[in-house]
């Protein structure tokens, strides 16, 4: 049993492109034609999309190989006004910096911070998990904001919501 309240998770998932993929550059998928390079939720769901919430905090990935560092800043930074980050502190003082930035701005912010970089790197470098020959991976953040999920994709050009949920109802099936 996880405790509750979920505040975000975490997911971590294989991407997988069909051979035929491969082999034409392109792909239909729930019913639209989508190139292979870029195959991203958002894309699929472009149509749908509400006017983003302000409320949400989502930064885009513009560094390599650090989605998961970009899922933990969108657990994080849409968790704030629920939990207490140390005065002073690296993350009190990057969402403090980048409260009133665009997605961009906390993007190129993220690309010059020496002191993520050089965290990002002591944590790459000690993981004990060999990475799978041919399977690429991926992260993306699952947050609650103001009542409704929202699917958060440093990949993505915006948060796709996905309906109503809370912290108590996180993750049970519906």
């Amino acid at each position: 049993m996880v405790p509750q309240p979920v505040l975000a998770v975490l997911l971590l998932y294989p991407q997988v492109i069909p051979e035929s993929w491969r082999l034409t550059g392109c792909g239909i998928l729930f019913g639209l034609l989508v190139p292979v390079d870029g195959v991203r939720g958002a894309d699929l769901f472009s149509t749908c999309v509400l006017e983003p919430n302000k409320k949400v905090y989502f930064t885009k990935q513009t560094v390599g190989n650090a989605c998961g560092t970009i899922g933990i800043i969108h657990a994080i930074g849409n968790a704030v006004s629920k939990i207490k980050l140390v005065d002073g502190s690296y993350f009190h003082r990057f969402y403090i910096q980048t409260a009133d930035m665009d997605p961009i701005q906390r993007a190129a912010f993220l690309e010059e911070d020496q002191e993520m970089e050089d965290a990002h790197s002591v944590a790459a470098a000690g993981g004990d998990t060999e990475a799978k020959d041919g399977v690429i991976e991926h992260y993306v953040c699952f947050s609650c904001v103001d009542g409704e999920l929202y699917e958060l994709d440093g990949g993505n050009p915006q948060p796709i919501h996905h309906g109503p949920s809370s912290p108590d109802s996180l993750l049970q099936a519906h």
